[in-house]
């Protein structure tokens, strides 16, 4: 065999064995890429931004979701080489992710290139004020980022909204903001005609105001009724939230009780001493509150009162509405009297375990004799 052969020769053995271990390698890789991961148990890990390839693998490695940081920029790499042959490169995407016990590396850099982060339930009850969302979003340790100002009052649509574990707080505040406003918008068109009502800003106004004096088992629409025949007639809407408004603002106590005085005291919200709507909502309402003051019931009510299981009284004449309220001043005293016998009997457990545990602890001491003298350490 001449020189020419022997090389030839020795070149198609030596690209045969670099082609064997080159697909060796592939396989191997390939197989390592795709066994169950080393997780245990469910695990969710925050990608930040800015973070590089080899430092997410390192991350992830660091955590126990995958088995080897070379591996998975291995294939990360492979990856952008191939979108030169019009595969699809890998995206990381910043987030917070859940793994699942067992995901492949494969698995687990798909699922960062999709994006698909964690979601959580974020629940902002009807009723609150502006204020009250921000204090309830910057308490919440699961989100990030501060907010910027507090938005105005009524402009956010109170929901349970599923959003990215480590969501910016602001970027919440700007969804409920879009979302009341596309929310306005589409049941606006659907008003009944005829109301005293001008404007969408108007009925967030008498929306905020329903929201806050509709009871548990009360409908919506029965009380939105009753202060819509109220601004028909021109009555004063004399709502109790408006009074704890005008003098609270966003950072009002609900729940306290209103004083006499505070009912005849002239402030910007106070429906008592003033006729029509106040000049800004009270609180944020609910989809209910505002579907029922653009669509109320069909009734002649004017006044309504508390009738102790969470519901009201309605009453179109001021006579039936004395005979309900004397009522609910009935129910009122029964409940506080229950309440001072439930208190009483509380105080007389409380202080019939201390002069038990007092006993108890004379008879100890009874039973240990005189005390031993302290021990001083030497010096």
């Amino acid at each position: 065999m001449g020189p020419t052969l022997r090389f030839i020769n020795a070149f198609l053995t030596f690209s045969f064995l670099t082609l064997a271990v080159a697909a060796g390698g592939v396989f191997w890789i390939s197989s390592e890429l795709d066994k169950p991961g080393p997780l245990q148990q469910e695990r969710t890990v925050v990608i930040p931004r800015g973070e590089g390839s080899r430092d997410i693998a390192r991350r992830l490695e660091r955590e126990g979701i995958i088995s080897s940081e070379h591996i998975f920029v291995a294939y990360y790499l492979s990856r952008q080489m191939s979108a030169w042959f019009g595969g699809t490169p890998l995206q990381f995407k910043a987030g917070n992710y859940e793994f699942e016990p067992g995901q492949s590396m494969r698995e687990v850099a798909d699922l960062i290139s999709r994006g698909k982060v964690s979601l959580m339930r974020l629940t902002i009850p009807e009723g609150l004020t502006s204020h009250q969302i921000v204090e309830r979003l910057r308490a919440d340790p699961t989100l990030t980022g501060e907010i910027e100002t507090v938005p105005e009052e009524g402009k956010l649509l109170p929901d349970t909204y599923l959003v990215p574990r480590g969501s910016s707080r602001q970027a919440i505040i700007d969804m409920m903001r879009a979302e009341q406003q596309k929310f306005l918008e589409s049941v606006w068109e659907t008003r009944q005609p005829n109301l005293p009502l001008n404007s969408i800003e108007e009925a967030v106004i008498l929306a905020s105001i329903v929201q806050r004096e509709t009871g548990r088992n009360d409908k919506f629409e029965d009380i939105a009724s009753v202060f819509i025949n109220r601004l028909k007639k021109g009555m004063p809407l004399q709502s109790d939230p408006t009074i704890l408004y005008g003098l609270e603002g966003g950072q009002v106590n609900w729940g306290r009780p209103i004083y006499r005085s505070e009912i005849q005291k002239k402030t910007s919200h106070n429906t008592y001493q003033m006729r029509g709507l106040p000049p800004t909502p009270i609180c944020n309402p609910g989809r209910e509150a505002i579907r029922a003051v653009l669509n109320p019931s069909a009734t002649n009510y004017l006044y309504f009162v508390a009738n102790g299981e969470g519901a009201s009284v309605f009453s179109a004449t001021l006579e039936e509405h004395n005979v309900a309220v004397a009522n609910w001043r009935k129910i009122e005293r029964e409940i506080r009297a229950r309440q001072a016998e439930a208190a009483k009997a509380q105080a007389n457990n409380d202080n019939a375990a201390a002069a038990a545990s007092e006993a108890n602890a004379a008879e100890d001491n009874a039973n240990d004799g005189p005390p031993l003298p302290v021990r001083k350490p030497k010096l």
